[in-house]
Formats: C-alpha cells, structure tokens, sequence
C-alpha cells in the first residue's frame, strides 16, 4: 500500500528532494539552527532526527556498530565533515533525550511571495522545554455550583427558626401601626372660618 508515501513533495523529483534534505541536515547540523521556509522545515525534521538517533547510538555502541551507524549516516546526509561534527561533537548533547532533537519556530511572512518562514534548530541539552501546564479545575468544584439552585436556597432560608421574643417584637411594633393608620383615618370637623365649608352655602 502506499500510504503516507507523499507527506513532503516541494515541487521536486525524488532526486532533488533527497538532495535539498540532505543539504538543509547538513546546514542544521553544522551550524545549529538554520532559516527556511515552514514546509521546508517541516520536512526536515522527521529526515534528520534519526540521523541524529544513529549518533546516539553509536555513542554507547561497539567500534563496528558505531563505525557502520557512521556509514548510514553519511548515506544519508552526502557529506563526511557534517557526520564527523554530528557524531564526534554534537551527540552528545542528546545522550539523556528520547528524541525531539528539534524545535521550529514560525517567523511569519516572507516579502515578495508572502511564503511562510521559520528557523529550525537543534535544541540544547540544558533546555528542558516548555513549562507543563497547572492542571484544570476538577468537575467537583462545578457540581457543586450546580447543586446549589435557587428552590435549595429558598427552603433554606425557610427551614430559619425564629425566636419567640422576636415573634412577640413584630407583632408589638404591626399593632403600634395600625393605631396611628387609624387615628389619621378618624373624620375632621371643618372649622367656621372654613372657605371650602358647602353647608354654609
């Protein structure tokens, strides 16, 4: 089946892909890091980093294993200076990693044909990557948010008892009430002098 056969085709034959990857793993491995565009960089990764496995191996391996790892490598890459500064230099900087020897970083918009740029690089062996992320709320702070609605609350405020005292103040002060609403009611005698008075005319 062929499946997965063409992640990475770049506008070229199979030659000149393999020679454009062979070239960029070079240029990473020799200097570090190197700039070129996402869909280039993004091929690289997965062509050099088991190059760069078989320097790892080589280094807790015997002297023929390490010596054919080298080969393969050199198979690889097409050039003998970028495998020696790999394996005589730069494994050792990824001895205690399990892999992800690269990192991308996307830098935006190339002027003139607006292709998307990056740069590639290697990473250190004193970094240890992003920081990991705080853990999320658990599901249990939310339930109970949920659990107290409305209906809980007002039977709550219901369930309140009252003291008796309190009882006997409420109904003083609802009685003291209602006198003065009654005394204001009480009719009011118009006086003679009064303009407003229908009966005198």
């Amino acid at each position: 089946m062929r499946h997965l056969k063409h992640r990475f085709i770049l506008g070229r034959k199979k030659e000149h892909r393999a020679a454009l990857m062979s070239n960029l793993a070079s240029a990473l491995l020799r200097h570090g890091k190197i700039k070129t565009t996402l869909t280039k960089a993004k091929a690289l990764r997965p062509f050099v980093e088991p190059v760069i496995t078989l320097a790892v191996k080589a280094s807790s391996a015997s002297a023929e294993q390490a010596l054919h790892y080298r080969r393969q490598a050199i198979s690889k890459l097409r050039d003998k200076d970028a495998v020696a500064t790999l394996f005589n230099e730069r494994a050792q900087m990824f001895t205690e990693r399990p892999g992800g020897y690269t990192r991308i970083y996307k830098l935006g918009t190339r002027l003139g044909d607006a292709a998307e740029m990056a740069v590639i690089q290697l990473i250190p062996a004193e970094d240890e990557g992003y920081p990991k992320r705080r853990p999320s709320k658990t599901k249990d702070s939310t339930e109970k948010v949920v659990e107290a609605s409305p209906a809980a609350l007002s039977s709550e405020a219901e369930e309140i008892p009252v003291s008796d005292e309190a009882a006997g103040e409420s109904s003083r002060a609802e009685d003291t009430v209602m006198d003065e609403v009654a005394e204001d009611d009480s009719t009011v005698q118009p006086s003679e002098d009064d303009p407003l008075d229908s009966t005198k005319a």
